[in-house]
């Protein structure tokens, strides 16, 4: 069937070689695809919520449920396990490579409670277009007067977030900026995620200090990822919900606190070499850590990293010299 797809995309004769239209039309070999699919739905199960009935069957290690499910792995001897052959068995395995990312039962995502819904005029975003030159000359302006308020008014916290990755390990740093306070630094380390889940947590850990500082009234976050901020807001099922809960958990304290009290995300494009984010870049790009034992690996990285196996396996296969044609 494939093959008959790809003649017809090439217009090609019927004795053409099977894996060179097969390469030029981008088609990849249907047990590869397979594979992928197969390696996909294991990775639903991580979507699921703990109460569902396949991560009933599951270890408990990802079930936070006391009572087992009469047919749960946990209740089945090692012999056994090894003897059962599966969907359930390979779901569970991948477990072990994957650590959970999704929160989507939690309190902060119930509708009518949402900050959304309770403080929607605490917080706001700022954006701006980085392939205009005025844009970003008005992007540079702004952030430069709010560095100078902050710098004055003992009410305000500028954090400024940056996250790289180098050899799969992320390196997320923040620095907040207090009047008359030292700059204090975060700077965590992170294996097989992606940058935008690097970059959620160096906002996540800016805004746990700014707001157990004592007086602060206004967090103002800059980050060069504006898209991954409004994440935080976003209250449909996706990976890293757990970052997404701590943080919303935290400003909703913060926000009770004080009517006074707000959050406003700022972007920094990268093409606006603002000093403070600049100091920032540089630092996450000091690291060069290599990881010389296997970790555990986020949801989108390990759909990510299969897919370049994929490609990388089939990329081998076409080379062989008995296939090129």
């Amino acid at each position: 069937m494939q093959r008959r797809a790809a003649l017809w995309i090439l217009e090609a004769f019927q004795m053409s070689l099977f894996f060179g239209i097969e390469a030029i039309t981008g088609l990849i070999s249907i047990y590869l695809h397979l594979q992928k699919l197969r390696g996909r739905s294991q990775l639903r199960a991580h979507t699921l919520p703990s109460n569902h009935i396949l991560q009933l069957l599951l270890k408990s290690r990802s079930n936070i449920h006391k009572n087992h499910h009469c047919l749960s792995l946990d209740l089945l001897t090692k012999h056994q396990c090894e003897m059962i052959k599966g969907p359930i068995i390979n779901m569970n395995n991948r477990f072990n490579e994957v650590f959970l990312s999704f929160d989507s039962h939690n309190s902060e995502f119930s509708p009518g409670t949402r900050i959304i819904d309770t403080f929607s005029s605490r917080f706001s975003f700022h954006s701006f277009n980085k392939w205009s030159s005025d844009c970003l000359l008005s992007c540079l302006y702004q952030l430069d007067n709010l560095a100078i308020v902050s710098s004055e008014n003992p009410s305000y916290a500028l954090v400024v977030t940056d996250a790289s990755i180098r050899n799969n390990v992320a390196t997320s740093i923040a620095h907040i900026h207090i009047c008359d306070k030292p700059v204090v630094k975060t700077l965590h380390h992170a294996v097989n995620v992606i940058s935008i889940e690097a970059e959620l947590f160096a906002i996540r850990c800016g805004i746990n200090q700014a707001s157990n500082s004592q007086g602060i009234l206004k967090i103002i976050i800059v980050t060069d990822l504006i898209h991954s901020a409004k994440r935080i807001f976003d209250f449909s099922s996706y990976p890293f919900q757990v970052h997404a809960a701590s943080i919303l958990s935290k400003l909703r304290k913060f926000f009770t606190l004080n009517l006074d009290n707000e959050i406003k995300f700022w972007e920094c494009p990268s093409q606006c070499d603002w000093l403070l984010h600049k100091v920032v870049d540089k630092e996450t790009k000091l690291f060069n850590l290599i990881l010389y034992y296997p970790c555990k690996m986020s949801w989108d990285f390990s759909k990510k990293s299969e897919c370049n196996n994929i490609s990388a396996t089939w990329k081998m296969i076409f080379q062989a010299l008995d296939l090129k044609g």
